[in-house]
């Protein structure tokens, strides 16, 4: 792949407004199309198929189809994209990398381009992939029988299309790879595998209409395994020797013994001593996660005002939002004299409270709506940041997590958070 590599997103892209006033028929008497609360309403629902690109796919849209026909409650339109809408460019450093290919696109692209380049560089460890090739599939589902068309049924109207249609199709896409993979391991050994490596070959996303109407302007990360792959406060026990200790006082925490600000108190006591030299070591062995740096550029192309809010350090978290040139970082601070670090908590510390407190006032600073705000992260710590924004969007997270966010991303990298917010696969920039 050529150095520099730009691909394109649509911008003020009019592509879900025209398929919802596609159906307008089908909607009550007097729907207002652009009174996005009200849409937001009724079980009228965006489904976003994501595939990466090295799962064989199914017939996806054959495959949607044949299940609509069997339900006659339900009409599906495809999501096509608008011919009108311009495109952002993002200018991604690709140095190094030479096994990504360009993403599948299942809608129409658009020859008028707007110029919004933001260039990613690489840093000096192993090179990887700035994003996860996939197919990206949309559409728009809509019940056409008074029963289901009602506020009252949308609760069981989406799980109606998750357990009938999503939870199908997760299953027979893995069958299909794992018969693939079977006739693979056959030609080559002789052998037959029974498990998957990951039942995760597949993100269905099942959201309100309004999520894909709404401008959103604010965009919200959590840091420690969603913008980087580690967990800084493992890295730092591991480094000094007391890892042992940590993870008693973190199990102690999720056993509900302490809470989390007790937990974490006791944590940073024990980097009493630390010098910042280390601390600079282990800056510079943090790795951003696989399209963590794509999407922060997308997002930022976009419009999107970006802010890094982390339950660690700001330390680290200023590092990270550096490198990815994100706006703004909200993180605790770690206390340090004469080059060590002390030990002691500075108040107040970023739990899961004060992280929703402080996505709150930030909107409210900028004067920005709730309603146009994203939240992401892995955590149990990010729920309640995530209950508060318009949309919250678990990444590669913790089960609990994932059953209560709005979208789960786990299939391709950080990138997924902009396929959740309705856009369409990345591709190469005409």
């Amino acid at each position: 792949m050529p150095k520099n590599t730009p691909y394109s997103l649509p911008k003020d892209s009019k592509a879900w407004q025209q398929a919802v006033d596609s159906v307008a028929s089908l909607l009550p008497d007097n729907t207002n199309l652009q009174d996005f609360d009200a849409l937001q309403s009724l079980p009228v629902f965006a489904l976003i198929v994501v595939l990466p690109a090295h799962v064989h796919a199914l017939d996806i849209h054959q495959y949607v189809q044949s299940w609509v026909d069997e339900q006659p409650s339900w009409h599906l339109v495809t999501v096509a994209e608008d011919t009108e809408a311009s495109f952002v460019n993002i200018t991604i450093d690709t140095s190094g990398v030479d096994d990504v290919e360009p993403a599948y696109v299942s809608s129409a692209t658009s020859n008028t381009s707007v110029d919004a380049n933001i260039t990613g560089t690489t840093s000096n460890k192993m090179a990887k992939p700035p994003f996860v090739p996939a197919q990206v599939f949309r559409y728009l589902l809509v019940p056409v029988t008074d029963t289901l068309m009602h506020p009252g049924k949308k609760t069981a109207a989406a799980h109606i299309i998750d357990d009938q249609l999503t939870t199908r199709l997760r299953q027979d896409l893995e069958k299909n790879y794992l018969a693939e993979k079977n006739n693979s391991a056959q030609n080559v050994s002789g052998t037959k595998s029974t498990e998957l490596d990951s039942l995760d070959v597949v993100d269905c996303h099942i959201l309100s209409i309004g999520h894909m109407l709404r401008t959103h302007k604010m965009a919200f990360f959590d840091m420690d395994s969603t913008l980087i792959e580690q967990e800084v406060i493992v890295e730092l026990a591991k480094t000094v020797g007391i890892g042992e200790e940590v993870e008693t006082i973190t199990e102690a925490a999720m056993r509900g013994e302490i809470d989390f600000d007790e937990s974490f108190a006791q944590r940073v006591a024990l980097l009493q001593g630390i010098p910042t030299t280390v601390l600079d070591e282990i800056c510079a062995r943090l790795t951003l996660s696989t399209g963590a740096r794509t999407t922060i550029s997308a997002l930022k192309a976009l419009g999107y005002h970006t802010v890094l809010v982390s339950g660690g350090f700001t330390y680290f978290a200023r590092y990270i939002a550096e490198q990815l040139g994100i706006d703004e970082v909200h993180a605790n601070h770690l206390d340090i004299e004469d080059g060590e670090v002390t030990g002691h908590v500075q108040l107040p510390i970023i739990n899961g409270a004060k992280k929703a407190a402080i996505v709150a006032h930030t909107a409210e600073r900028l004067g920005i709506e709730m309603s146009q705000v994203i939240c992401v992260g892995d955590g149990a710590n990010d729920l309640p940041m995530m209950a508060n924004a318009d949309l919250g969007i678990a990444y590669h997270a913790k089960p609990i997590v994932q059953a209560r966010a709005d979208a789960a991303v786990n299939v391709t990298g950080l990138e997924g958070v902009l396929y959740a917010l309705g856009y369409p696969a990345l591709i190469p920039a005409q």
